[in-house]
C-alpha cells in the first residue's frame, strides 16, 4: 500500500476518507480501499448511520479502483460466507 505521510494525509479533502469527520480510512487507491474494509470495525466512536455512509464511500471507491467487494453491507464483514 502506498503509505501517506502526515502531511499528505492532512492535505486530503474530507471526501477522500471513508469516515470524513474522523479523517479515518483514506480511499486513495485500491490498496487503501482494501485496508479500509479490513479495518472498518476498528473505527471507534461512530454511529451506525456514519458507518452506512462510510460503506457507501468505500463501495464507490472499490468500483472506481476495481476492487471486488463481496459484502453488500458493512454488517456482513467478518461473517463466514
Amino acid at each position: 500500500m502506498a503509505e501517506l505521510d502526515s502531511d499528505e494525509r492532512d492535505d486530503l479533502s474530507r471526501g477522500r476518507f471513508a469516515f470524513p469527520d474522523q479523517r479515518k480510512e483514506p480511499l486513495e487507491d485500491a490498496s487503501h480501499v482494501r485496508n479500509a474494509i479490513a479495518r472498518f470495525d476498528q473505527v471507534k466512536g461512530v454511529t451506525d448511520d456514519e458507518r452506512d455512509e462510510a460503506w457507501k464511500r468505500i463501495q464507490a471507491a472499490a468500483k472506481k479502483f476495481d476492487v471486488d467487494v463481496s459484502e453488500k453491507s458493512w454488517r456482513e464483514l467478518g461473517k463466514p460466507s
